[in-house]
């Protein structure tokens, strides 16, 4: 391999390296001065929420508040390159589809909807009107509401989530599958069953507490880099910061906070993980298991705190002590000197949060871990006081507040029966699909039009060529999107594009100019309003889009719905009604800062089946490979989940390629392999094998009978079927996989 494709990344997170990048997504956007400005106002009271991570602001009346990857995020939005109606009639839908998802983004944004024409396989101008009643034409001619499904990204705001919901129930369906299906799922199903709520109880100012912070199956420095600020501060009082990930991710290690003068001018940095443990993949609940059990060997518990404020301690101290560490050590690939390690400095730390990303979520026992890790907390009383508590990382900066607003194919009682007695219709109450099952009803014929609130559905899915059929199986597919992606090219025999407004537009509806508001990870619910010229005066609002749709859906609505978008506080007015913790909603977020959502675990109060928080036994099972690798999937630095911004992978030192798949030396020179060389990767399941091809492999650190590549490139791999249980997570960071050498060539040049 050759310097071009792959060179060891020896600087720290963040630092120059990272103002360059910063600097050079603003110039490849064509928006230097104006993306300038636009960052100035980011995560400011004035201004717009970051369309990245969900990573709360620290001081929103401070001049800098965004990091690297959140420039290129409102570079990507604002840029000033546009795909219009001649752009979709120099190529063919073919044309396109062959295009690599770096090229698709890099075109710009679109300028008005667009309806696919068969006979010229073009995306062609539609006007909106004619859009919206040819989509409620085929919603009113299916048999039943449940042959369609209602799909949302993370990125749509409060007023747009719950107006969405809203339209899909009165249509009569709960087919809601969104992207928390595909990422945070199994913390929502593990903590509200254990501790009454399926949110993180922390706050920003617990970090500022803590004495100790634990970070699981996370690599904040690509996709929450915000949080390098807070590790870094943590660092330097003397907080341990603790790290179970099983590759060496550079941001966990050290970084060069931007906003440093003297890290900038002495090229200085901060260690930021104090300890380092590296399981195997799919090894998080063993060393969880281990720790637990040296814990409780240990006999430094909170007692007070489980005998007052828990259940089921007696049972899970048993099922530890029966545990053998040879059996924990094998599944973790952690020595007993290193959990009992981990769990003396748990132990000696009188306030300690536990942080977790997708390398947790997205296994198949995904919610027994982190019930485990829940439990660990439990042990200690690490939770209801000041820098304690559970902390799991979501994604797209509003996809924990889609949720709070209704987005769920499970709904409660208690919500439907608010959405009942405020609008004044019967909601469905079978349960909807979640975007698996929902894709195998798009499969079998069950669901027959997809529409979808932002997102890459195509893309961001698992079993990409399932999934692909499945699309093309739909009557109609509908994705309203700011920027073309593969999802537009993998289509139903009819297709729609819904042009919309960006995050960092103007929006002016009938009540003048609109701001809308987004929950961060921490709960923290605040405005966010566009200042930017909308990129096209054919743009719609997503609010908008919804309350034509519903209109032309619903002649006889009981919901006013052109009222409602006339002015968002006319929305939040009947969110405030329908949604506990909204309470005098308009006021609140105008504050500074907007509100907090209260979690009851900051009170020790859990609102569970049996009014405690549970202790739960998740018994160790071999989750030994069928194949000679287990693979993961990860972002490379330059992506937010399936936009690629660029070719490179600095932390990990790849330069201008995405199909490589990282081995450690060990398991190169047992299988007769070399870095550089050229490989097909095949997963195997039940169902039969998958293959993807042409892959580099690039020598790293991470366990043996481990690999790691990119998505959505290795997506095809993951099947369908396998799941997370009880939460339905695709398990992207555990698939069974072998190598083979590829035909294309034994090296890379």
């Amino acid at each position: 391999m050759t310097d071009r494709t792959f060179k060891p990344y020896t600087r720290p997170a963040g630092g120059w390296d990272s103002l360059r990048r910063s600097w050079q997504a603003l110039r490849e956007e064509g928006i230097v001065a104006g993306g300038t400005r636009a960052l100035l106002r980011t995560n400011q009271d004035d201004g717009f929420d970051c369309p990245g991570c969900a990573w709360p602001d620290r001081n929103p009346n401070s001049t800098f508040e965004f990091c690297e990857n959140g420039v290129k995020a409102v570079a990507a939005e604002a840029t000033a390159h546009r795909v219009t109606r001649d752009f979709f009639a120099q190529h063919t839908v073919t044309e396109l589809a062959a295009q690599t998802d770096h090229w698709l983004e890099a075109q710009g944004r679109l300028t008005e909807p667009m309806r696919y024409d068969a006979a010229s396989d073009r995306y062609v101008p539609v006007a909106w009107d004619e859009a919206f009643a040819r989509i409620a034409e085929h919603l009113n001619g299916l048999a039943s509401p449940d042959e369609a499904l209602f799909y949302t990204s993370g990125r749509t705001s409060n007023e747009a989530a719950f107006l969405y919901q809203l339209f899909v129930r009165e249509y009569g369906t709960n087919n809601l599958p969104d992207c928390s299906n595909l990422c945070h799922e199994a913390s929502g199903v593990a903590l509200t069953e254990q501790i009454g709520s399926g949110k993180g109880s922390v706050l920003l100012e617990d970090f500022e507490h803590a004495e100790a912070i634990f970070i699981f199956g996370q690599n904040p420095g690509t996709n929450h880099p915000r949080m390098l600020g807070e590790l870094r501060e943590a660092a330097r009082r003397g907080c341990r910061i603790v790290v179970f990930n099983p590759l060496r991710e550079r941001g966990l290690e050290r970084f060069a906070h931007p906003q440093s003068p003297t890290e900038m001018l002495t090229g200085g940095s901060t260690k930021i993980a104090t300890d380092y443990y590296t399981p195997r993949i799919g090894g998080d609940l063993a060393a969880l298991t281990g720790v637990a059990k040296a814990l409780v060997e240990r006999g430094t518990l909170d007692h007070d705190f489980i005998a007052t404020y828990t259940t089921g301690f007696d049972a899970f101290a048993a099922h530890l002590a029966a545990q053998s560490w040879p059996l924990i050590e094998a599944q973790s690939r952690l020595t007993r000197a290193q959990l009992e390690e981990a769990a003396a400095i748990y132990d000696a730390s009188n306030a300690t949060i536990f942080c977790w990303g997708m390398g947790i979520t997205q296994h198949r026992r995904s919610v027994a871990t982190i019930q485990m890790l829940m439990a660990v907390l439990l042990l200690k009383g690490n939770i209801g006081k000041p820098g304690a508590g559970p902390c799991p990382v979501r994604g797209h900066s509003n996809v924990q507040g889609d949720r709070t607003m209704g987005i769920y194919e499970k709904p409660s009682t208690a919500f439907l029966d608010a959405l009942q007695a405020e609008f004044g219709f019967e909601p469905p109450r079978a349960d909807g699909h979640d975007v698996v099952s929902g894709i195998e009803a798009m499969l079998d014929g069950r669901a027959k039009v997809l529409f979808a609130m932002g997102g890459n559905f195509a893309a961001a899915t698992p079993d990409t060529a399932r999934t692909a059929e499945a699309l093309r199986r739909c009557d109609l597919t509908v994705h309203v999107s700011t920027k073309l992606n593969r999802s537009h090219l993998v289509h139903g025999r009819e297709a729609y594009i819904l042009a919309c407004l960006g995050r960092s537009e103007i929006d002016e509806q009938a009540g003048g100019r609109q701001a809308v508001s987004v929950e961060d990870s921490m709960s923290m619910v605040h405005l966010s309003s566009g200042l930017k010229a909308p990129a096209s005066e054919h743009l719609m609002s997503e609010p908008a889009i919804v309350a034509h749709l519903a209109v032309a859906t619903l002649p006889h609505s009981v919901v006013p719905w052109m009222e409602l978008v006339s002015h968002y506080d006319r929305i939040r007015e009947r969110i405030e009604r329908v949604v506990p913790g909204f309470e005098a909603f308009n006021a609140r977020v105008r504050r500074p800062g907007g509100f907090h959502l209260h979690h009851p675990g900051r009170e020790r109060a859990f609102p569970t089946a049996s009014g405690r928080a549970g202790f739960f036994v998740h018994a160790l099972q071999d989750d030994a490979n069928i194949t000679p690798f287990k693979l993961m999937t990860v972002r490379s630095h330059d992506q937010y989940n399936t936009t690629i911004y660029g070719l490179d992978d600095r932390y990990r030192g790849v330069l201008g390629l995405r199909r490589v798949c990282f081995i450690n030396a060990r398991d190169l020179a047992k299988h007769g392999l070399q870095s550089g060389q050229l490989v097909d990767i095949t997963s195997v399941w039940h169902d039969g094998e998958r293959t993807v091809r042409g892959f580099t492999l690039v020598e790293y650190d991470i366990p043996d009978g481990c690999l790691a590549s990119y998505f959505p490139e290795t997506n095809p791999l993951v099947p369908l079927d396998s799941v997370a249980e009880r939460a339905g997570t695709p398990t992207s960071k555990a698939i069974d996989v072998r190598l083979t050498p590829s035909a294309a060539g034994t090296v890379a040049a």
